[in-house]
């Protein structure tokens, strides 16, 4: 994921023309840093994300677009394993968070997925029947 998102982060830097040392300096960064971001050697934390974004005049979630399926498939067990469901392992599980997930990202109006957000909080919050 670190590897991809560095990825478009040096896609659209080159889109841009603009040099590693350039786009460090826009944001306060060390020519190095940028680097290590480009490279995926470090994570961009989501406050670092949005700044680039707004830098190289993007949404934050272009530095998700094109994400092969191995990808995604890669963060559902680190999901998974975060979330206190007994059948979080299981393969059909699995599939539904990719599933859910690329459902998500194809909604484009932010306020829709706000909402599908805050819905998926009500319902989390409900009592098991």
């Amino acid at each position: 994921m670190d590897a991809h998102v560095g990825a478009r982060l040096k896609r659209r830097r080159v889109e841009l023309r603009l040099s590693q040392g350039e786009l460090a300096n826009l944001l306060g960064l060390s020519f190095r840093q940028i680097q290590k971001y480009e490279n995926g050697s470090n994570r961009v934390g989501a406050s670092r994300l949005y700044d680039v974004a707004r830098v190289l005049g993007v949404s934050v979630d272009y530095f998700f677009a094109e994400m092969s399926a191995k990808v995604e498939a890669a963060a559902v067990p680190r999901m998974a394993a975060a979330m206190p469901v007994s059948d979080a392992g299981s393969p059909q599980f699995q599939n539904d968070v990719i599933e859910l997930i690329r459902a998500y990202r194809a909604i484009t109006d932010h306020r829709i997925r706000r909402r599908v957000q805050d819905l998926a909080k009500v319902l989390a919050d409900m009592p098991e029947p």
